[in-house]
């Protein structure tokens, strides 16, 4: 009980505050743990795809070590409190999508009443529909032809005999 009020705690200290949304991203990473067997993650062996970019990601970074950096935290933004956590080693994975609550709650009710939840109570465990993604790449950097910006070589387009950065081609595309 004191490591996951210790582990609360460095959530709430990432995040900056304690809320509801905070506790809704630490529960289903606890979840996320027991039911995939997952420990923190040095590298890309845990990977999070989450359906929003809310509050509860934060947990997800101090629990799990998702991390946009790493590549192993990616975004599949639709509104959903919901999860999808994948375990590169077993090739096991699960979405977690937040239940819904009762009705009527004030901010400091929600956040009361997801503090204490049970994570099976919170979540409704489905398959996982998006693909893993690969592991992260190194891309090299060129110099954009019109800015003179390095870019990642992925993704200068040429135009023009230039090879341009998106944000050239869209300004010179009228996009």
């Amino acid at each position: 009980m004191d490591d996951e009020k210790a582990l609360w705690k460095k959530c709430a200290e990432f995040h900056g505050h304690e809320c509801g949304g905070l506790t809704i991203g630490y529960k289903a990473a606890l979840y996320a743990k027991e039911l995939l067997d997952l420990d923190f993650s040095e590298d890309e062996q845990v990977v999070c795809i989450s359906e929003n970019d809310a509050c509860g990601v934060d947990a997800i970074q101090v629990i799990l070590g998702c991390s946009v950096g790493k590549g192993n935290l990616l975004f599949h933004i639709c509104g959903k409190q919901a999860f999808s956590f994948y375990d590169r080693g077993s090739g096991r994975s699960v979405r977690l999508v937040l239940k819904e609550k009762p009705r009527e709650m004030t901010k400091a009710e929600s956040f009361a009443y997801y503090q204490a939840c049970e994570p099976r109570e919170m979540f409704d465990v489905k398959e996982t529909f998006l693909a893993l993604p690969r592991k992260a790449e190194i891309f090299g950097s060129a110099r954009c032809g019109c800015c003179g910006e390095m870019t990642g070589e992925k993704w200068l387009r040429e135009a023009g005999g230039k090879k341009l950065c998106p944000d050239c081609l869209a300004r010179l595309s009228g996009k």
